[in-house]
């Protein structure tokens, strides 16, 4: 892939963290109904995953923290995903519908590409793309 498309694509996570952060700190609610029972303060950690987000945009935009906030938001990635396994097992409805694993099966599949793109957009890493080192 070429300069161009990492950058389209950088842009594009950019706007998808921006969108979640604001959700998370302007409607907490979805995202607190989906935190499992062991996590300590719901609400802090709601409003702190906001600001993750927002902070992660923020930095993939500028090439001096570009790929640390790929790191940050790959850490973050990870560390969120108890929740969506969490939502997905134990069936909570958000909005009054419970989703079906038509959304929890590809949701759960697709975060360890969403973990490999904040690393692969903000030039932390290169596979698969890269040239390989002999």
């Amino acid at each position: 892939m070429n300069a161009a498309s990492r950058t389209a694509l950088r842009w594009l996570l950019v706007i998808a963290y921006a969108a979640a952060g604001c959700l998370h700190l302007a409607r907490p609610a979805p995202f607190l109904a989906i935190i499992p029972p062991w996590v300590p303060e719901p609400e802090l950690v709601i409003a702190a995953t906001g600001v993750a987000e927002l902070a992660g945009a923020a930095g993939l935009m500028l090439p001096a923290t570009r790929k640390v906030a790929g790191w940050g938001l790959a850490f973050y990635a990870l560390c969120v995903w108890p929740a969506n396994f969490h939502h997905a097992l134990a069936h909570i409805a958000i909005g009054g519908e419970t989703l079906g694993w038509w959304y929890h099966g590809p949701r759960l599949a697709a975060q360890p590409l969403i973990i490999w793109w904040a690393l692969w957009a903000s030039g932390a890493v290169d596979w698969p793309f890269g040239r390989r080192q002999s």
